[in-house]
């Protein structure tokens, strides 16, 4: 195990919907960077930003491990701080950070580099509350800006949506997207580079929340039982998804692959795999993917904990 002498700082937990995503993140990143020698110290992100700056300046890191997710965390908001204080930070840049966490200005781009990425249309709440549905049923609802599935649902008749518009906390428009059928295939990319892919299936409804972070609710296929050629379209997809949004250090493409349907086109018909989303700062919690994807390949949690850490940059 490689030895360092780095002073690291973890920001962990923030004000976001995936504060305890989070935090259990940071318990294993702590562990693991105290035990490799660094001088860990744990500061909880809160919006009392005088309390962060007196944390960091008392901590005086080398290196900040960015171990937040969701708002605030893995939008640009704490990229953006840190580049102020000029301390280097693991994962992505304002830019990207940003770009990835917005939906729809992430798909543009997609769409213009030809990345495959669902059908999907933006409706005001209270349009959508009321008015007709965008698409023949199933289909997807979702916020413009989360991450973990959280506000995700697969609207089948006008009861569910009734049931989703009730338990709507995730601002005045909503995503709604076709629904894909087949399978969920997840890409890991570490420095631009796609390291492995992973298939989900939960054993009951979809993977949201409750499926990714409860253990024995979805079965891991590692490595995903893919066709040569479908493995290296998704592969680079991911891969371009990663360059053209700017990121650095680890990142995760989430998509749909539907072996029924033959088209493949990006802005017309059925789509016979498609880019979901991509994630900036994927989590590190003892269920997550990247680490599982990584461990197959014979990079240990250590390792790749080593990888990001030697990445961390920010603006000059």
């Amino acid at each position: 195990m490689r030895q360092s002498n780095k002073s690291v700082a973890v920001l962990m937990g923030g004000w976001s919907n995936e504060r305890d995503v989070s935090l259990s993140t940071a318990e294993g990143v702590i562990k693991t960077l105290t035990e490799k020698g660094y001088t860990v110290t744990a500061i909880d992100v809160s919006r009392d930003l005088e309390k962060l700056l007196f944390d960091l300046k008392q901590a005086k890191p080398d290196v900040v491990f960015n171990a937040l997710h969701g708002t605030g965390g893995e939008d640009g908001v704490i990229q953006g701080v840190l580049d102020m204080l000029r301390i280097p930070y693991t994962h992505s840049g304002v830019t990207a950070s940003a770009l990835a966490m917005d939906k729809i200005l992430s798909r543009l781009i997609f769409m213009q580099s030809n990345i495959p990425v669902p059908e999907y249309r933006i409706i005001p709440l209270g349009t959508y509350k009321h008015g007709e549905h965008p698409f023949t049923f199933p289909y997807v609802i979702k916020p413009l800006n989360e991450g973990s599935s959280r506000g995700v649902y697969i609207i089948k008749n006008n009861t569910e949506r009734d049931i989703a518009m009730n338990e709507w906390t995730f601002g005045d428009h909503v995503l709604a997207e076709t629904y894909i059928p087949g399978r969920e295939i997840q890409i890991a990319v570490i420095n631009g580079k796609a390291i492995g892919a992973i298939e989900l299936k939960p054993h009951s409804g979809f993977y949201d929340y409750e499926a990714k972070y409860t253990d024995g609710k979805t079965e891991h296929l590692m490595p995903a039982p893919l066709t040569d050629t479908d493995q290296s379209l998704l592969f680079s997809y991911a891969e371009k998804a990663h360059t053209i949004l700017g990121c650095k250090g680890v990142t995760r493409s989430d998509f749909r692959l539907d072996e029924t349907v033959e088209n493949n086109t990006v802005n017309t018909g059925a789509r016979r795999m498609a880019l979901l989303e991509i994630n900036t700062q994927p989590g590190l919690t003892p269920l997550s993917l990247v680490p599982e994807i990584a461990a197959y390949y014979g990079i240990s949690f250590s390792e790749l904990l080593d990888q990001i850490i030697e990445r961390a940059t920010c603006a000059q």
